[in-house]
Order: structure tokens, then C-alpha cells, then sequence
């Protein structure tokens, strides 16, 4: 029996950042890499560019460089065999200008490199410069693989005259990442002991967005209702990206006056199966971060998210569902009601839900298999 060839790919995103929902794709990356590499044949070396490499190898056990060393990073491609570019919205210059310029030149050096490139299931967007778009598209165009998380990430590709037929929409990889024990057979989740109990738990995932944070206000004036029409409700906040949505979460505890002893922070969770399993331990999910809601989904757990982004819309939109409030519109008491509806649904919501649910989490094992699949013919 022979060897396995292997194959170095590097990655490249928003990793090492404490970001529990990037860590998220990076982790389902790497998963679906090596299950897609065991199904083929072919043996995958990952090099990651990370903002911490020490911590980002002793997570994963992957190589990682600095992803902002230019040393490093030349080294990373070099030693690779191709790029991965995602997932993630990590072409998008709401955050700030410097983000999409960061992303396509990395891409850019590893194509004068002569590596394959791949856009692993990105979203794109949004870009309010159109000086970007021609940019984007000549690095897109000379990809080996194209793949966007949604209808509107191919739509903006398109408005930048990208070829259509050159993009494949893909769900978020999140979608595939599975938990702890279903991979290792083992480990109770955290929180697993309330299930059973006549405790509800609701899981809540927030972040600061507007400069007043009426949002959030809004979201505490909601929580109170909720927690006054529901004695059996405790709140569990769940901080996505360290220290900011720590800092967010406890805004929003100090504002439920006398309900504010039913509810607990999850503090220092970075590794993604970890916040995976917290989520997994809730009856409801209410979100902002968009991978506290793919989180819910991937578990079947109902969710009510609030719109930041129109990331968070497309992604609800693919189930069905719309937000129930954003951050420009936040209408407290309709925010409640839809919670307390959804509260006592789980499995009517799974049910209803699942069929689009199966389906995402089984595409979202396809630009792995494609990635795989071209080395394999190579």
C-alpha cells in the first residue's frame, strides 16, 4: 500500500484573532480538508497565516506563520503547494478600507508564486468602493476555484463582471463543523445537565454596533419582558469575539434590573467546539454574530437573530426565516414575542427546519472536495 502524496496548502483569513466564529471556519476548513483528503487519497499539510501562530498551532496542530510579517508570509506560500483565501466576509471594506487590499494581496503574491489559488466559500461584500471591483476580479479570475456563501456574494461578483458559470455558492463551512464528541466519542458538553430540567435556557450572542447602542438597549428592554413573562428562562451570554462581545454582553446584563441574577457570562471560550456546544446546550438562540446563529442552526436550535449586516439576512433567508430585528429597527415587544414563540418550539422548529438544514450542512463539504479533487488530477 502506498504512500499518500501530500499536499501543502496555506490559509489565509481572519485567524488568531480571538474570534470564536472565524476560528469556526478555520477549524470546519481544516476538517473538511482532511476528510475530503482521506476520501481521495491525498494526505493535506495546512500552514496557516495567523495573527497568533504559537496559539493557533497548539489549537489545531497545524504549521502557522504570521500572517503580517512579510517574511512570513512569503515563506507560508513558498513552502505551499497553493492558497486557500476564506471563508469568512473577508472582502468587504464596511470594517475598514485596508481589509480588502490585505486579502487579495496575499492572493496576489501567491499567484506570481505560480500557487493555485481558492476562494473557500467567502462572503462578499459589502464594498462601497468601486474602485475595488476591477481588482477583484482580475485576482478572482485566475483562481482555481471560486466559492461564495451565498446568492448575493455571486450577485456582487457578477455586478463586477465576474463570469457567472466561474462561482459556486456554497453554505458557510460552519455549517459542517460537528461537535467534540462526535468526533473524539466523548465529553459531555457543558450546560448538557440542564437538559431535562424545567430550566429553559436561552443563549445570547451580541456586539456592539451602533455608536448610541440603542440596539442594545432595546435588546435589554426585550430580555426584561422576556424574563418577567417567563420565571423558568435563565440567560446565558455567549461572547464570540474576545474581549469586545464581553464588554457587550455585560452592557446588556447591567441593564435587566431586578432579572439581571438570571443571567451568567461564559467567559474565555476561544476554541470553536467548545462555544459550539454551549450553543448546542440552549433551548433558544438569540444572535447578532452570525456564527452564533450558524451555530444554532448546525444543532437545531431555534434562533432569532438581529440584523447588522446583510450577511445575517442572507444567511437566515436560506432558511426561511428573516430577522426579527436590526440595528437600524429594534421594536422591543415585537422582539419578545417572537422569542417566547419560538421558546417551547424546538423540535416543531427542527422539524420544520431540518430538511434545508441537511442540505447545507451537506454542501458545505464541497469546495474541500473540489479543492481535493484538483491536486488529485494533477
Amino acid at each position: 500500500m502506498g504512500t499518500a502524496p501530500i499536499v501543502k496548502i496555506a490559509l489565509s483569513g481572519y485567524y488568531g484573532f480571538d474570534n470564536s466564529g472565524d476560528e469556526a471556519v478555520l477549524q470546519s476548513i481544516l476538517f473538511a480538508l482532511q476528510e475530503q483528503g482521506q476520501e481521495q487519497g491525498i494526505q493535506i499539510e495546512p500552514i496557516v497565516l495567523s495573527a497568533n501562530p504559537e496559539k493557533t498551532t497548539a489549537m489545531y496542530g497545524v504549521k502557522a506563520y504570521h500572517r503580517m510579517k512579510p517574511g512570513s508570509l512569503l515563506r507560508a506560500l513558498r513552502e505551499s503547494n497553493g492558497l486557500i483565501s476564506g471563508g469568512g466576509s473577508l472582502l468587504q471594506d464596511a470594517t475598514s478600507a485596508k481589509t480588502i487590499p490585505y486579502y487579495l494581496a496575499v492572493l496576489k503574491i501567491a499567484q506570481w508564486l505560480g500557487k493555485p489559488t481558492f476562494i473557500y466559500s467567502q462572503g462578499i461584500g459589502p464594498v462601497g468602493r468601486p474602485m475595488f471591483y476591477g481588482w477583484i476580479r482580475s485576482v478572482f479570475k485566475r483562481c482555481a476555484f471560486v466559492s461564495v456563501r451565498d446568492t448575493e456574494s455571486a450577485d456582487l461578483l457578477g455586478k463586477m463582471r465576474l463570469p457567472r458559470e466561474r462561482i459556486t455558492v456554497v453554505p458557510d463551512p460552519v455549517m459542517g463543523l460537528p461537535l467534540r464528541d462526535a468526533v473524539e466519542g466523548g465529553g459531555a458538553t457543558v450546560g448538557a445537565a440542564l437538559s431535562g430540567s424545567e430550566v429553559r435556557t436561552i443563549g445570547v450572542s451580541v456586539r456592539f454596533w451602533n455608536e448610541d447602542r440603542s440596539e442594545l438597549e432595546a435588546l435589554a428592554r426585550s430580555l426584561q419582558e422576556l424574563l418577567a413573562a417567563r420565571t423558568d428562562v435563565q440567560l446565558r451570554f455567549l461572547p464570540f469575539h474576545l474581549p469586545s462581545d464581553e464588554v457587550a454582553s455585560q452592557f446588556v446584563i447591567d441593564r435587566l434590573g431586578d432579572h439581571k441574577n438570571r443571567a451568567e457570562m461564559l467567559r474565555g471560550i476561544t476554541h470553536p467546539q467548545d462555544m459550539l456546544a454551549q450553543v448546542a446546550a440552549c433551548d433558544l438562540l438569540i444572535g447578532m454574530r452570525l456564527h452564533s446563529l450558524i451555530y444554532a442552526a448546525s444543532q437545531f436550535v431555534p434562533m432569532v437573530g438581529i440584523s447588522y449586516d446583510p450577511k445575517i439576512d442572507q444567511f437566515l433567508h436560506r432558511l426561511g426565516m428573516k430577522a426579527a430585528a436590526s440595528t437600524a429597527s429594534f421594536d422591543a415587544s415585537a422582539f419578545t414575542e417572537e422569542a417566547l414563540g419560538l421558546l417551547d418550539a424546538r423540535e416543531q422548529w427542527a422539524a420544520s427546519s431540518s430538511a434545508a438544514i441537511e442540505q447545507l450542512k451537506a454542501q458545505a463539504q464541497l469546495p474541500a472536495q473540489r479543492i481535493i479533487s484538483f491536486y488529485k488530477r494533477k
